[in-house]
């Protein structure tokens, strides 16, 4: 199994050396409506103690990154290098066996203000690569 910074399914030359679809197994969208791009992908107590050997590797990077700190589907898909559909696939998986949390972003965070924020931490960011 690869680890998040060098996982196994993305060469960095080669691109995708297996196709999005078939890790989500032909899925396009989760199982949950809930699952954005901003939600919050927390992890479980009742997943810590999962063998994740018994899942696919790419489940199991997912579970290993909200292991240790609370972080969006999209801020996922940029450490697995995999498109956010997937992620949003996978989650919903992991979510329906309890073996992750997932926490919508509350309405008192989707203010202007919270956006600009926001903005302004990606594009400094952005800047700093």
């Amino acid at each position: 199994m690869g680890t998040p910074h060098h996982p196994q399914w993305f060469d960095r030359e080669a691109g995708f050396t297996t196709r999005p679809y078939a890790i989500t197994r032909g899925r396009t969208l989760p199982s949950r409506s809930d699952l954005t791009l901003i939600t919050q992908v927390v992890g479980n107590d009742a997943g810590s103690g999962h063998d994740t050997r018994r899942e696919q590797p790419e489940s199991a990077a997912i579970m290993e990154l909200v292991r240790r700190r609370p972080l969006a589907i999209v801020e996922i898909a940029s450490y697995l290098d995999l498109p956010a559909s997937v992620v949003r696939v996978l989650c919903g998986d992991l979510a329906d066996r309890s073996l992750i949390l997932v926490k919508k972003p509350g309405p008192e965070n989707d203010t202007p203000d919270e956006h600009a924020r926001v903005l302004r931490k990606v594009i400094d960011g952005i800047r700093k690569l």
